[in-house]
């Protein structure tokens, strides 16, 4: 049956990725739900929630009101709650339910700015049905189109002075405050940074999007911040690279040490390891490098998540179903599995090694406590 999952977890869905860009903006973000996908962000894929709120609301739609199409109720709604409230902006978010009833998210945007005409209003065509990374990106591009509207002439990239980082999400990185982690990266010790959507360094969260021309160049760490590395070099020509700073040195030794372990307990050459590594693509791409085994075809990167193909070796892999990583294993006869505690559930004991790497977009909360703080 497509779709099943047998071993693994639901992984975090698009508009839990679309709010872990959003949430600490200071916006207002409308989930449009009845409110059980509201319940799912807060509860389950936005470990922030629990240290710190956001302006988090559900639409609250009832059957009627999806059937019915009542959107210049919700848009009065969005309104009422901006008399209230000061925010740099307000965003509607859909899920499932306005997916399945063709909602036009545009129309509905045209609609709210009617009502809320000093306040932007962004617009995430978010469907539930799609992965964490894939809400990123669209939130990523929904803010770019709202607050980087400085002519390309007056961006200067040679004179910027801040490496923006694009990606560093709870759902990326696996840490609560990507911010400090990054900030604590010996690669960013003589830099100033600016995280797209995170409010750390900044007394005004959206300066990095408001602001272009401080931006010396972009860092990229998640396949979702890509796009829009890509759209502000085509625009102000800001240019950017793609590295994943996070690696713990105490980690890839350890991993190391795993390996050679591993490798005895087989009776073979280390580099005949047949390794197979799983998180989302730049992370996994960074760890293959720093285990030196890049050039190695028995090294392969996957993910179920986004794989950019300027970035994918030809082995890598892109998995779309739980059953295709398990006969993609049994078949490659991999003797390591490096990835998120979660997928060891999928194979046998008597099979590949796995050695966890946190990813939370996969497990959440089901291992090791949570994340790193």
């Amino acid at each position: 049956m497509r779709g099943l999952l047998k071993y693994l977890a639901p992984f975090a869905p698009d508009q839990s990725g679309a709010c872990g860009v959003l949430y600490e903006l200071g916006g207002i973000l409308v989930i449009c739900d009845a409110g059980g996908c509201t319940g799912n962000v807060c509860g389950f894929d936005e470990p922030r929630w629990f240290l710190e709120k956001s302006r988090i609301f559900s639409a609250g739609l009832r059957d009627m009101d999806a059937i019915l199409g009542k959107d210049d109720l919700l848009a009065k709604k969005l309104g009422k709650i901006l008399k209230t409230m000061d925010a740099p902006f307000a965003a509607l978010i859909s899920t499932p339910v306005p997916a399945v009833i063709a909602t036009d998210f545009a129309a509905l945007r045209h609609l709210c700015e009617k009502e809320c005409p000093n306040v932007p209003i962004l617009s995430v065509d978010a469907r539930g049905m799609g992965l964490y990374d894939e809400g990123e990106e669209e939130a990523y591009m929904a803010l770019f189109h709202a607050f980087m509207d400085k002519p390309a002439d007056d961006v200067d990239p040679a004179k910027g002075e801040v490496v923006g980082i694009l990606g560093a999400t709870p759902l990326n990185t696996s840490y609560v405050d990507p911010y400090a982690a990054l900030c604590a990266c010996p690669a960013f010790a003589d830099k100033k940074i600016l995280c797209y959507g995170l409010k750390g360094g900044e007394e005004d969260p959206l300066a990095p999007l408001s602001h272009p021309e401080r931006i010396a160049k972009n860092l990229v760490i998640a396949p979702s911040g890509l796009r829009l590395a890509q759209r502000m070099q085509a625009t102000y020509g800001i240019p950017y690279e793609m590295d994943y700073p996070l690696l713990d040195t105490s980690l890839v030794r350890e991993m190391r040490e795993r390996l050679q372990t591993t490798a005895k307990e087989k009776g073979k050459k280390e580099e005949d390891l047949k390794i197979l590594i799983l998180h989302q693509q730049i992370a996994a791409n960074a760890l293959r490098t720093a285990l030196g085994r890049e050039e190695d075809e028995n090294c392969v990167c996957g993910s179920f998540f986004m794989m950019k193909p300027a970035f994918k070796k030809t082995r890598d892999m892109r998995f779309k179903e739980e059953t295709g990583l398990i006969r993609y294993v049994e078949e490659e006869a991999f003797d390591v599995i490096i990835g998120d505690a979660m997928f060891a559930r999928c194979f046998a004991k008597e099979g590949p090694v796995c050695i966890p790497w946190k990813h939370f977009a996969v497990s959440g909360e089901l291992y090791d406590g949570g994340m790193c703080l």
